[in-house]
C-alpha cells in the first residue's frame, strides 16, 4: 500500500496560493496511477517511488514544475514530454494552473510506464 508522506503536505502547504492546486492534482493523479507509490522529500522537494524514483514535482515563486525521471524511455505519441524550447525545470514547461498539464489519462499512462519500467529495472533518467 502506498504512502503519503506529511512533510509533503507541508511543502504544499508552503507554496503559493496558486501553486497548491496544481500540486495536489499531481498528488492525486499519481496516486490513483499507482497506489502503491511512496512519497519523500529528496532536493527540497516531492518526489514519488515505486521501486525507484517515479517522478517529482516542485513549486516555485511563479510556476510549478513535473519531472517524470524516465522520460526519455516513454512512449509519447503526442510530444507532451518534449522540451524544445522550455526554460522550466520540468517536462510540462511553466505550470502557472492545473489546465498546463496534459489530462489525467496522459498523465496516469505516463506514471504507469514508468512503474512498469521501474519494476523491471530498466533504464535510468536522462
Amino acid at each position: 500500500m502506498g504512502a503519503k508522506d506529511t512533510r509533503v503536505d507541508a511543502y504544499i502547504a508552503r507554496s503559493a496560493p496558486f501553486a497548491r492546486p496544481i500540486l495536489r492534482h499531481l498528488r492525486s493523479v499519481i496516486h490513483r496511477s499507482c497506489p502503491d507509490v511512496q512519497e519523500a522529500i529528496k532536493w527540497g522537494f516531492p518526489h514519488f517511488e515505486y521501486h525507484g524514483i517515479l517522478c517529482s514535482m516542485a513549486s516555485f515563486k511563479e510556476h510549478c514544475a513535473f519531472t517524470l525521471w524516465k522520460a526519455s524511455l516513454l512512449s509519447d505519441r503526442h510530444g507532451h514530454l518534449e522540451r524544445v524550447n522550455r526554460t522550466a525545470m520540468g517536462h510540462f514547461g511553466r505550470l502557472k494552473k492545473p489546465g498546463d498539464l496534459p489530462p489525467d489519462r496522459v498523465l496516469s499512462a505516463f506514471v504507469r510506464e514508468a512503474m512498469i519500467l521501474n519494476e523491471a529495472g530498466i533504464g535510468k533518467r536522462k
